[in-house]
């Protein structure tokens, strides 16, 4: 089925952008396509020797490329903030938050959040806020946050928010992913006169490393061949799962609060606006979410109406 591809992507010359967890999957895959369309592209990964062997692959694949790797783990305040710091007095175009962890065993981050919520969300909050300033001094820029179709799994529990009274690795997932959209849903309303973008993608099934880490730390051999199977069989590669983030990320007509994704059943294909559950675009839960994340990460988002 034709549809929008890389191909499609505008010219990005002189547009800088940041990917998080560009090492592999969509997110190195949407850091390529952005380089190739001519931005400069900054890795944002955990691992250094992983996002520098990335960068070296990248240039390599897209000779003359203007990559580099920047260290980045979000399940670390004091290393969001370093890494915001970095961008301190030069304007950011394009911020994709795409870094994630899936159905982890229970575990906390470096600040005692529960890994999923703390990774997928929080971390995410805080440099979204934390790089604020650069990104208003653009021209025209755009925050886009990758979610899950997953995201149908689970509501927010505003009231446990870190899975104290009860963990199970599906449902804190499904909340956190419910977490990034409620997350775009409430910057959308508050960046409505600042003149940014914020945007939401989800890959459907894409085959990626990330399926199956959960049950490798777990040592559970039968679920992790059950996905490296699913993801032969069944889902579609990484350069097509891209496609919805480098659409929210580059294509003209994309509005404030759009949540794109494959059109075939919110699964392959080419990226087209997705359905979501209701519970995302609830202002209730979204200013309420917006609260407690500000409280949990210290990190307030100057120059946006509240």
């Amino acid at each position: 089925m034709s549809g929008w591809n890389a191909s499609d992507i505008p010219d990005q010359s002189g547009r800088g952008a940041v990917v998080t967890g560009a090492n592999s999957g969509i997110g190195y895959v949407t850091a390529r396509e952005l380089a190739r369309a001519g931005a400069r592209v900054v890795l944002a990964c955990r691992s250094a020797e992983r996002g520098g062997a990335a960068v070296d692959r990248l240039r390599a694949e897209v000779p003359g490329a203007d990559v580099e790797f920047g260290a980045l783990d979000l399940g670390d305040l004091g290393s969001v903030r370093e890494f915001a710091g970095t961008w301190t007095g030069r304007p950011l175009d394009l911020l994709v938050n795409n870094a994630g962890v899936m159905a982890l065993p229970y575990g906390r981050t470096a600040d005692g959040f529960e890994t999923q919520f703390g990774v997928n969300h929080l971390g995410h909050f805080a440099l979204t806020g934390l790089l604020l300033p650069s990104l208003l001094d653009a021209a025209a820029p755009r925050v886009v946050s990758v979610s899950s179709g997953l995201h149908a799994l689970a509501n927010i529990d505003i009231d446990d928010l870190n899975s104290e009274k009860q963990y199970r690795r599906w449902v804190a997932y499904g909340r956190s992913k419910t977490a990034n959209l409620l997350f775009v849903h409430e910057l959308a309303r508050r960046a409505a006169d600042a003149g940014l973008v914020a945007a939401a993608a989800h890959p459907g099934y894409a085959a990626t490393s990330l399926q199956a880490r959960g049950a490798q730390m777990e040592g559970r051999k039968g679920a992790e061949r059950f996905y490296e199977v699913g993801n032969r069989v069944f889902a579609q590669p990484a350069e097509t799962g891209a496609l919805p983030t480098l659409h929210a990320a580059t294509a003209p007509g994309v509005r404030s609060d759009d949540f794109y994704g494959p059109r075939v059943m919110m699964w392959r294909g080419a990226p087209a606006r997705s359905w979501r559950a209701s519970w995302t675009v609830n202002d209730v839960a979204g200013e309420r979410l917006w609260a407690a994340s500000e409280r949990l990460t210290g990190v307030t988002y100057e120059g946006l109406k509240g």
